[in-house]
């Protein structure tokens, strides 16, 4: 058959270049709507050595990475994909956010700018590049029997077609789906553009097809008119009459669904979302309850809340951290939700990128890491330290490893060398302030450390290392920025067996857009999501109460009240997403008696 080339397709050799491959293990960062019971079944099997019970998976990450993770235990076993890729223009990461009273926009993070160069950074060449990487990877992911359902306009349509046919072989293709959503407006200088077009792919020789399920419902005229039974006449022929099937019409490839009004409680400012009817259509047609279904493109997570509503097990990445956060959102707020966790790639994605950018060695390695990571915060590295490894201005600056977070362990390291070193030789502090960079911080480091560094006479201050300086183009153009951590206050109140916990001030500090901060009339408006560990037991954070923001119910929540079932000291862990996306976390130990 015809071939659709394109740069970088083939290598100097002329093989075909083959989809990165490498497999890294999850992290779960957090455990949502689980109860205490199923938690503690969870620990006692992971003691035991057994399988966990599967728990649904929204993701983090860039899909070059999470596709080849997913394929050691997913490879031949999910039964349905559904892709929403970026039409021609990229994906829009923007999207409104209200606060108070006002609205601002939400701009693209770096890290959502560096997915845009990967796509289109050389046009349609790179678009097919990454389509096809893409589609390769997931065709690997289906069962024999799974289909590859992928969403794409007049635009890029054609040349996606022919990279389908080359994967599955033109005889998978089963139909073009025409999602026909209508809406207004005419241009004068052509028809009126009123769908996009939905092609099917299936991997092996048969395909799940649930016709019953989405038959279209006969109008009500057609009903009375016919009662029971309709006439079976064709020409001259009559073929007696048949029975008007009460499950509805048969259905055809045409999905007559409009757009979801922008004033909807359903809409959740992504400019691309899709309406559930649509997805509720394709979930149902092509899988069957507890089948596995994946979305590599979750956006606001409409695919996952379908497949959650219809009982089907269910795989969400995406590597906007908002689109996650929104996403998680939108699964709370569904009646009998059963738990599901929130996976990264986190310190493995980190490793990776550090053995291959500086060194085999690892001494060789570790030096090269942090003299890149202080180049980049406008340090200047020093010698003979063990904790102390750079100096900026009158700061001594630490830069934390890619593969542990931050503990109050370390910053007491850090202050006990850094008072030892006061004024001896070149490179010692002259003032008494520290940045400590890294990648994750221990839940209770930002103030309780912060407080006992400062009864020692030294000043802290907690940096976060920015994942975009994994991205050497945005390296190159200078695109990288360091944000100090936010502070959080909580006020915390025992009676007996009850815990109360208050959110009582909530700062962001460093370089927030100015539109943000005009908008901003009150601390809490900077909280979009606050949610508590009662029992935190150094797994995972589990979410067991939360209050968010939604257009229907924009109220946050600032006190929550918790009831032990015996006395104890436990560990509480409450953790923040402010209106940007960012995370802020901070433990507190509960004395019940």
């Amino acid at each position: 058959m015809p071939e659709l080339r394109w740069e970088g397709k083939y290598d100097s050799r002329g093989q075909k270049v083959a989809p990165l491959r490498a497999v890294l293990p999850f992290q779960t960062v957090e455990t949502v709507n689980e109860s205490a019971q199923e938690r503690q079944k969870t620990l006692d099997l992971f003691g035991s050595g057994a399988a966990s019970q599967w728990r649904n998976r929204l993701i983090w990450g860039d899909k070059k990475y999470v596709l080849p993770a997913l394929l050691g235990e997913f490879a031949g076993k999910v039964d349905l994909v559904y892709i929403d890729p970026p039409f021609a223009t990229g994906a829009d990461f923007s999207f409104p956010i209200t606060v108070g009273d006002d609205e601002f926009t939400k701009e693209p993070s770096l890290i959502e700018v560096k997915a845009y160069r990967d796509t289109w950074g050389k046009g349609l060449d790179s678009y097919l590049s990454w389509f096809f990487e893409t589609v390769s990877l997931l065709r690997e992911l289906l069962s024999d029997r799974g289909s590859l359902i992928v969403h794409l306009d007049y635009r890029m349509g054609p040349y996606a077609k022919a990279v389908l046919d080359e994967v599955f072989g033109m005889s998978r293709m089963v139909d073009e789906l025409i999602w026909h959503y209508g809406g207004a407006g005419v241009p004068k200088d052509r028809p009126a553009r009123r769908h996009d077009n939905l092609y099917w792919y299936a991997k092996g020789e048969s395909w799940t097809f649930n016709a019953d399920d989405v038959r279209t419902e006969y109008a009500d005229t057609t009903k009375e008119r016919f009662s029971h039974f309709i006439g079976n006449v064709r020409g001259d022929r009559d073929y007696g009459a048949q029975e008007l099937n009460p499950k509805g019409k048969w259905p055809d490839n045409v999905l007559r669904i409009p757009i979801e009004a922008p004033s909807a409680n359903e809409r959740t400012g992504y400019p691309t979302q899709k309406p559930r009817a649509l997805l509720e259509w394709v979930i149902k047609a092509c899988s069957d309850e507890d089948h596995l279904v994946l979305d590599c493109f979750a956006g606001s997570g409409t695919t996952a809340v379908v497949a959650e509503q219809l009982r089907r097990r269910w795989v969400a990445a995406d590597l906007s951290r908002f689109a996650i956060h929104t996403a998680r959102k939108r699964l709370l707020s569904m009646e009998g939700l059963r738990p599901f966790v929130v996976q990264n790639l986190g310190k493995y994605e980190r490793q990776a990128w550090q053995r291959a950018e500086f060194s085999e060695d690892a001494a060789q390695r570790e030096l090269r890491y942090r003299a890149f990571v202080l180049k980049l915060y406008g340090a200047t590295p020093v010698q003979g330290r063990v904790w102390l490894h750079g100096l900026r201005g009158a700061r001594m600056v630490h830069v934390g490893a890619v593969d542990a977070p931050v503990s109050p362990a370390d910053v007491t390291a850090i202050v006990a060398e850094f008072k030892k070193a006061v004024g001896k030789g070149a490179g010692s502090p002259k003032t008494n302030g520290i940045d400590i960079l890294g990648w994750d911080f221990a839940f209770e480091i930002n103030e309780v450390s912060k407080q006992q560094a400062a009864k020692a006479g030294v000043n802290l201050r907690m940096v976060k290392i920015p994942s975009e300086v994994m991205d050497r183009r945005a390296v190159d153009q200078g695109d990288i920025r360091f944000f100090e951590l936010a502070a959080l206050e909580l006020d915390l109140a025992v009676e007996k067996l009850r815990a109360t916990v208050a959110l009582t001030d909530f700062v962001i500090p460093g370089d927030v857009p100015d539109e943000v901060r005009r908008a901003v009339k009150n601390w809490a408006d900077w909280v979009d999501y606050w949610a508590v560990d009662w029992n935190y037991r150094d797994d995972t954070f589990h979410n067991e109460w939360q209050s968010y923001r939604t257009r229907k119910a924009p109220k946050l929540e600032r006190k929550t009240t918790h009831t032990y079932e015996a006395p104890g000291t436990y560990t509480v862990v409450v953790k923040v997403i402010d209106i940007l996306g960012n995370d802020t976390t901070k433990a507190l130990t509960v004395v019940v008696k």
